[in-house]
């Protein structure tokens, strides 16, 4: 609980942290890094041409990845969007915040859930102090433009600017097409495309900020559905040679549109002569969704704690650190993202502040080197209806755990206690269950799981549905 109202916190850690930085880090406002981060909402693993899809055209995101350093092994905190964006900005489990999932956690039929699933947040507590607000802490402006689904407005969580957001989790009103009505973001007319004018916004905000330093979160809506693309391009991808993993014309065209904004974006960064002083991130918060795209080689989609639920494009370009066209196998995840950002930017973690990431910057410096960590986890105690149980049941995922350690990964399934182990490194595609052939490995993950979840008190459900029906199908 805060001792003081939230505009009076707000205050103290202003005071607070342009003392620190005056102090500690003796650095002209200009001389700060900017960061451009874009955040895509839905985008699957090999949604992108530098990850091998040869039906979707993003030529600006894979002339990124050539001047970045390409993760290959990076991973969302959640298999939906609330609970990733949750541990972005708080760097955080999402057993620490309590968002586990998207609204209600029995979603689903519920004759079928055999559980009472974990009652979920969704809205970010004023208590967390985000990655926004220790960023402002150090003399950076700070906008949000796009999705946020944390709460009515990012503002009270350390963004100065919003554009588009509040707690929706995607568009609202004729979707992607004006009209619309969006904080800060108003269109009468029809025809507009939701993505241009997200972009236009934003880089109207770097010339506006080019003296810097800032921060710009553009969090885009797309590619969630509604499948929604521009008509010349939905035309464009009609009359292309459909792939067997990739053949939506809709969803293309969303892709691209997502594309052009990268590039324009860029465009604006080095216009206001910044490309040397702004690093590039762009990363997705969960799996492609299976109604509107194929994530093979990997299985699973949106919602499922398999590699295609939860594995992410990630890139970063940091100027005079990163070189391009490294690649990096170390595994990370998006709590990683809050103290990366802070060590980039010589900002101090502010205090009482405990981030369950690690920073990046070590990897970025080197891609050889690794992390001091032995694993990373998942806890999703809620149920999602859908397509895709390996179980037969009518759920893209019944309450879950899962943990990477190394190239082992763990999944356990809280209804029944069921453990699937697989080797990632010789099945990325999680097709054989190595539980029984490899009871050493089983066992030492299964204990480094239940040692994590007591570490960050994440509760398990284990309460009976009363309703419950035990001839699901």
């Amino acid at each position: 609980m805060n001792l003081f109202p939230r505009s009076v916190l707000h205050s103290l850690i202003h005071c607070l942290g342009f003392f620190l930085a005056s102090v500690s880090f003796p650095i002209h406002a200009s001389e700060k890094p900017n960061i451009v981060f874009f955040f895509i909402d839905d985008l699957g693993w090999t949604d992108l041409g530098y990850m091998g899809s040869e039906y979707y055209e993003t030529p600006h995101i894979d002339s990124l990845a050539q001047q970045s350093m390409v993760f290959t092994d990076a991973y969302a905190n959640a298999p939906n969007c609330a609970p990733s964006r949750a541990s972005l900005m708080t760097g955080k489990y999402t057993p620490r915040h309590g968002i586990y999932t998207v609204g209600d956690p029995r979603r689903g039929n519920n004759k079928v859930r055999k559980l009472e699933p974990i009652e979920n947040e969704t809205v970010l507590a004023d208590d967390f102090v985000t990655v926004s607000e220790a960023l402002q802490s150090n003399g950076y402006t700070t906008a949000s433009m796009g999705k946020w689904h944390l709460g009515s407005d990012p503002r009270t969580q350390g963004f100065d600017v919003n554009v588009a957001g509040r707690e929706w989790g995607s568009p609202s009103g004729g979707g992607y097409h004006s009209p619309y009505h969006y904080p800060e973001l108003v269109n009468e007319e029809p025809g507009e495309y939701l993505t241009d004018r997200l972009t236009s916004e934003a880089c109207q905000f770097i010339e506006d900020h080019k003296e810097g330093p800032f921060f710009l979160y553009l969090t885009h809506y797309a590619v969630h559905t509604p499948i929604q693309g521009k008509e010349e391009l939905v035309t464009k991808y009609q009359q292309k040679t459909k792939t067997e993993r990739h053949n939506n014309p809709k969803y293309a065209a969303m892709i691209e549109s997502v594309d052009d904004s990268v590039g324009r974006v860029l465009d604006a960064v080095n216009e206001c002569g910044l490309d040397e002083n702004t690093i590039v991130v762009f990363f997705s918060d969960n799996g492609g969704f299976g109604g509107a795209t194929s994530n093979a080689p990997l299985r699973g989609a949106k919602g499922m704690l398999y590699e295609g639920g939860i594995r992410e494009p990630l890139l970063i370009k940091w100027p005079g650190v990163t070189s391009p066209n490294e690649r990096c196998s170390e595994p990370v995840i998006g709590i990683d993202l809050y103290p990366t950002f802070l060590e980039m930017t010589d900002t101090p973690t502010l205090s009482g502040v405990e981030l369950d990431g690690l920073s990046l910057c070590s990897l970025l410096r080197d891609h050889e080197s690794t992390l001091d960590r032995p694993a990373i986890f998942w806890h999703f105690p809620c149920y999602l209806q859908g397509k895709g149980d390996p179980h037969g049941g009518p759920f893209r995922t019944t309450p879950a755990g899962a943990i990477r350690m190394g190239n082992w990964k763990l999944i356990e399934w809280f209804e029944t206690g069921r453990l699937e182990l697989y080797n990632l490194d010789s099945d990325l595609g999680e097709e054989t269950d190595l539980s029984k052939s490899h009871p050493e490995d089983l066992k030492r993950l299964h204990s480094a799981m239940i040692q994590w979840r007591e570490a960050v008190n994440a509760p398990i459900p284990t309460t009976p549905n009363p309703q419950y029906r035990a001839n699901r199908n």
